[in-house]
């Protein structure tokens, strides 16, 4: 048990979700992974949470077991071709972790997904939330048009729009 996270994740003000992620924002994350999807055949999915539950922070649960949990609860391993990615930020820690399906995780090494995530979170300390994302979308798209071209079968299996747990 952390006290000093619980604290924080308690008086975390929800009200700055909308603050940094307005819906305008929101819209060119959506914007962001549609326009990424047409160059390959992965599935991208950003969540975000301003703050853990009190059961999670109470058994002070890391970072990479709640993004499993929602890649879980998104359903992103629920595609045809094993290819799904999520970018599961939690703002209360600023920080963000990427989690990706079995196929993916063959070919990205998760040392490319630790790069990117150190890139968009060095965007959140300057306050660039919105830009961060995109900027991470664009590099994770790098490595799915390498390894996931685009098809003519290639179809939407996951929503772009970004959710907000």
């Amino acid at each position: 048990m952390n006290l000093n996270r619980i604290l924080k994740h308690l008086f975390y003000p929800g009200w700055w979700l909308r603050r940094d992620f307005p819906p305008q924002g929101l819209s060119k994350i959506e914007a962001a992974i549609a326009a990424s999807e047409a160059k390959h055949s992965g599935e991208i999915r950003f969540a975000i949470e301003s703050s853990l539950p009190l059961k999670a922070l109470w058994r002070n649960e890391p970072m990479h077991e709640r993004a499993v949990e929602v890649f879980s609860l998104l359903r992103v391993w629920d595609t045809e071709d094993n290819n799904g990615v999520l970018i599961y930020l939690l703002l209360a820690d600023q920080k963000v972790e990427i989690t990706a399906d079995r196929n993916i995780n063959k070919v990205v090494q998760q040392a490319d997904w630790d790069i990117i995530c150190q890139h968009m979170q060095e965007s959140f300390k300057q306050g660039h939330f919105v830009e961060g994302v995109i900027q991470g979308i664009e590099e994770i798209s790098k490595h799915l048009e390498k390894h996931f071209p685009k098809s003519s079968s290639d179809k939407n299996e996951l929503s772009d729009k970004p959710v907000i747990l």
